[in-house]
């Protein structure tokens, strides 16, 4: 196969139409060659001889076309088949072995009382695609580097728990404990891959269907990355992800195809379990699941491995000198195979065979049990183990292996096949009596027939026990494995952070630049500067990161092949193999899916990096909300930048574009740390902590969340004294009050401070009112603080009682209490029952629209006039003030008139 810079042509395939014919008559004589094989031989015959044509012109680098997809056959051929190393006997002694653990575990967990269920038909029918690995091909990481990254179908978890079992790995008691994390601690086992819960065991949560092919994709792009930085050896890791064919409808299942061809990253391969069935029926019950999938990963630029029949069909296809056979294969759909996989063989050989005379021949002298064994290529171990040895061989492209299995595979006829079989949990005396003899594990009926099936082990000194072990030792390890094996890095110090907290001066900037400018000093820094990783979706000039083009350089494994349009320029476009940042195109999917593969690389390879993914903040917890909760579960760290945050903030960008919720979405995600800060200084103090906290001696497992802002304000150098300690765990007293006499209190975070700090001056010089403006860098931090305390006081009424930390700082200080954002009043809201004293919020609720920044502010009445209002009207409530002073404000400041209202500084990408 191609390699290098080969295998990224720009065309690919491509047939010139519009050619001129040099050599008509020779043109003529291959056009008569053809009609005379149709003619003599027939449209099959014909048909082959093309095939065999276009194979030779491909090995020749003669450009053709792409065939969309193969006959329904296997792509390896009988005589293209590799020796098989394994003992199949012993093999298959140990799957059945698991096989039968697997879905006595689920049983036993749906028993009375208990009744928490469990997948039995997903690792039924994979069952072998795994084991084969387990024994073949899987690399553990006993040698000391990242081994294999498996990303395991969610719903087999019960296969890999029950193969682990074998190995000693879990005990019978784990077993029983299976989706009982609480009852049964600390012998719970997860109910799916997740690694926050099990963090010895899983690498990758996979289950939440669809993220497993896009974080695979990534993961394997990632490993090349690190790769070609000098970070780690990763050239041995392979990146497996075993996949369902109803979870290929998901848009992350195939949306990210592109990039894995386009760098030619020939160390993954996807394995779709291609049963034919999705949740509750068939995937393509009136076409060929397989056959839109080959054409899709074709389409794409994948190598395509098809593995649909096992061993028993190779005579018949030999037979098949006509094509009728392929034929009949090619056009039954899906949801008849899945209809054969549930009859009998009298029946197949009837509606299959007995259409045409010449399969009627084919199958004379097979028995009906014969043609009911006729099986799928996903179930036999030979035939997988030359896709496997295919997959890895091949170079320059990723390869899919399409293998067709049966859902429920050998759990008898009420399970086999049925469209019912994802949810079905519990198998019956009869249904366990059937299973047992067809796996020949040795449990008697009264064994079954008294309580909860028993689980089978042949015994730590058994061959089969032995060889599982022997194979697991060949390759490195046991698998799966979580393993840290990452150092603390050695983090930067303070004087690093003293050029943002000294503050803009007389230049306006946006928060975000002001992180851009922190972010440039720490990567310079000798000891972390190379590990930091930034991805953004197509928006690094939007961000105002365009400065690092020319030294990071954008990340690609071919270099720049062309030259910049702007590359006169002193921030021109640079493209490098060894290049620092991550542009993945306008795929915030495929951003998220980096910043995760990066933030877990301390535990996958040992190598800490530090990911820093920036995006416009509406589009990132709403758009990739599911991947953040893949974030948290997969134990990931780094930074997260929602730039351009705020609902009012993004001035003449409208509805869509308008964030004032992201915060509110954040606070769901437990493994989320969210700051919004307002100045440079207070972002110094969060990143010096975050990398504390994720990167220090004492790591973390959470990642952080600023939103920064694009509205250019001037930075105030940091206070004297300043409480850090406040900025940290969510908010402390920025401004005092000088003036005035009536004493209230305001909260704003982020753009917000200084709309508060103008409302402080605007309340002490027009109504004697002295309000101190307190910096709420984390509205979500003080509310989870504060729900620990009440927790713990809940369970421990008889010892102190614990205060809020909220509670404890604002103690003291005199309301009323208006807290205000440039977000929807849930997210201040969050804190109001743990403010001592009367509190209001005011906030931008509601759909974002396109105006100036002033208009939009006094439209949500979150500007300084509209504070102002808000702080009097509470005062008047408390009678401190008299409520005629309320329509004096609203008139005095037109605060019913948007228009009325100062447009705002304008402009600011960044």
């Amino acid at each position: 196969m191609a390699s290098g810079s080969d295998r990224n042509p720009i065309i690919i395939g491509g047939l010139p139409s519009q050619v001129p014919d040099f050599d008509p008559e020779e043109t003529q004589e291959w056009l008569d060659s053809l009609d005379a094989a149709v003619d003599e031989r027939g449209r099959e015959r014909a048909r082959y001889l093309m095939l065999r044509l276009i194979e030779r012109a491909r090995e020749k680098r003669v450009a053709v076309p792409e065939m969309r997809s193969t006959d329904y056959v296997n792509t390896i051929a009988t005589k293209d088949e590799p020796f098989f190393p394994g003992n199949e006997e012993i093999e298959r002694k140990i799957l059945n072995a698991t096989r039968w653990n697997a879905a006595v575990m689920v049983s036993r967990a749906q028993r009375p009382g208990i009744g928490v269920g469990g997948h039995i038909a997903t690792f039924a029918s994979s069952a072998s695609l795994y084991d084969v690995g387990f024994n073949h091909f899987f690399r553990g990481k006993d040698d000391g580097d990242g081994g294999d990254q498996i990303f395991f179908q969610g719903h087999a978890s019960p296969g890999i728990y029950a193969r682990a079992f074998m190995l000693d790995r879990l005990s019978e008691s784990r077993l029983d404990a299976f989706r009982q994390e609480k009852s049964k601690a600390p012998d719970g086992l997860s109910s799916y891959p997740h690694p926050r819960l099990m963090p010895d065991f899983w690498e990758f949560p996979t289950v939440s269907m669809g993220l497993g092919p896009l974080g695979a994709i990534f993961q394997a792009r990632m490993n090349r990355y690190m790769e070609a930085r000098g970070i780690a050896d990763t050239s041995k890791s392979h990146v497996w992800a075993f996949l369902g064919d109803g979870e290929m409808d998901e848009p992350e299942s195939l949306g990210q195809l592109s990039i894995a061809a386009r760098e030619g990253l020939d160390n993954l391969t996807f394995v779709v379990n291609c049963n034919l069935q999705r949740l509750d029926g068939p995937v393509r019950g009136n076409g060929k699941i397989i056959q839109e999938l080959e054409s899709q990963f074709r389409g794409a630029g994948w190598n395509v491995i098809k593995l649909v029949w096992d061993r028993t069909w190779d005579p018949l296809l030999a037979q098949d000198r006509d094509g009728v056979l392929v034929n009949k294969l090619n056009t039954t759909p899906d949801g008849q195979f899945q209809t054969y996989a549930t009859e009998t063989g009298a029946y197949i050989r009837e509606h299959f065979f007995g259409d045409d005379h010449r399969l009627r021949a084919m199958v004379e002298n097979m028995s009906d049990d014969q043609i009911l064994h006729l099986g799928r290529g996903g179930h036999d171990h030979k035939k997988v183990y030359a896709a496997y040895s295919a997959a890895k061989a091949h170079k320059g492209q990723p390869t899919v292996i399409l293998a067709q299995t049966v859902k429920g595979w050998t759990l008898g006829p009420n399970f086999e096949g049925r469209n019912a079989t994802h949810q079905m949990k519990k198998l019956t005396v009869d249904d366990l009596k059937r299973f047992r003899n067809r796996l020949h594990i040795p449990i008697s009926d009264k064994q079954l027939e008294e309580g909860a099936p028993p689980y089978y082990h042949p015994g730590r000194d058994s061959e089969e026990i032995q060889y599982m072990h022997d194979r697991r030792k060949a390759l490195g390890g046991y698998v799966p494995t979580r393993v840290v094996r990452a150092k603390p890095l050695v983090l930067p110090e303070d004087k690093t952070y003293a050029p943002v907290k000294k503050g803009s001066g007389q230049q306006a900037i946006a928060t975000t630049m002001a992180f851009v400018r922190l972010l440039k000093d720490l990567m310079r820094d000798k000891e972390i500067g190379k590990r930091f990783v930034l991805i953004a979706p197509d928006e690094y000039r939007t961000f105002g990161m365009d400065s690092f083009f020319p030294t990071a350089k954008i990340y690609n494994p071919l270099g720049q092949q062309y030259e910049s349009v702007d590359r006169e320029l002193l921030l021109a476009y640079k493209e490098s193999p060894t290049g620092q940042m991550l542009h993945d195109g306008i795929s915030e999917a495929g951003c998220t899916a980096s910043l995760i593969a990066a933030g877990s690389a301390y535990a996958t390879h040992g190598e800490p990096l530090i990911p820093v993914y920036v995006f416009y903040s509406m589009f990132g917890f709403q758009r990739t909300g599911d991947q953040f909760w893949q974030m948290a579960d997969q134990l990931s760290r780094g930074f997260v930048l929602g730039a351009t945050a705020g609902r009012t903030t993004l001035t003449g960008e409208g509805l869509q574009h308008a964030d004032g919720h992201s915060q509110l979405l954040a606070s769901t995600n437990p493994g989320c740390v969210a700051y919004d800060p307002a100045f440079g200084f207070e972002i110094a103090h969060i990143v010096q902590d975050g990398l504390r906290r994720m990167y220090g001696p004492d790591a973390e497992d959470i990642f952080y969340y600023l939103t920064v802002y694009n509205e250019p304000i001037r930075h105030p150098a940091e206070p004297e004294n300043v409480d850090a300690e406040g900025i940290l765990k969510g908010i402390y007293r920025f401004k005092a009050g000088e003036a005035g006499a009536i004493p209230a209190q305001i909260m704003a975070s982020g753009v917000a401070v200084p709309w508060a700090v103008e409302a402080q001056r605007i309340l002490a010089e027009e109504w004697n009112v002295r309000a101190d403006v307190w910096s709420a860098t984390s509205w979500n931090e003080l509310r989870r603080e504060a729900v620990d305390v009440d927790r713990y006081n809940l369970l421990h009424p008889e010892e102190e009682q614990g205060v809020p930390y909220v509670t404890q700082k604002l103690s003291g200080s005199e309301g009323p209490f208006v807290a205000v954002s440039d977000w929807m009043r849930s997210v201040p809201d969050q804190i109001s029952r743990w403010v001592p004293g009367t509190y209001t919020s005011l906030g931008a609720d509601g759909f974002g629209f396109a105006d100036t920044r002033g208009a939009a502010r006094r439209y949500f009445h979150i500007d300084a006039q509209s504070i102002v209002l808000a702080v009097l009207t509470e005062l008047a409530r408390e009678g401190k003030v008299d409520r005629s002073v309320l329509k004096q404000a609203v008139d005095r400041y037109q605060l019913l008139d948007v228009a009325s209202a100062d447009p705002g500084p304008a402009g600011g990408d960044a």
